[in-house]
C-alpha cells in the first residue's frame, strides 16, 4: 500500500468534468484507489464518492493505492492533479 499527500493544483480542482477524467484515469487500474481528505475516505474510482469530497486547487489530499500497479498509479494520479 502506498499513502501520499498531496496538494491539488489542477485549475478546476477535482470538480465535474475533471473528476469523471479523474474516476476514468483510476479506472485503467487494477489497484484499489482511494482519496483521503479531512478524515473522509471515498473511493477513487466512484464519481459520486470522487464529486462529495468537492476537492477545490490548493487543498491538500492523501492519495492511496493498493494492489500490484500501486507505484504506477500514484505516480500518474499525481502527475494528474499538478
Amino acid at each position: 500500500m502506498i499513502r501520499k499527500n498531496i496538494v491539488v493544483q489542477h485549475k478546476r480542482g477535482l470538480q465535474a468534468q475533471v473528476a469523471a477524467e479523474f474516476v476514468r484515469t483510476t479506472s485503467l487500474f487494477t489497484s484499489d484507489i482511494s482519496i483521503l481528505k479531512e478524515g473522509k475516505i471515498v473511493s477513487g474510482k466512484s464519481i459520486m464518492g470522487v464529486m462529495c469530497l468537492a476537492i477545490r486547487k490548493g487543498e491538500g489530499i492523501t492519495l492511496i493505492a493498493d494492489g500490484i500497479d500501486e507505484q504506477k498509479a500514484i505516480g500518474i494520479l499525481d502527475e494528474f492533479l499538478s
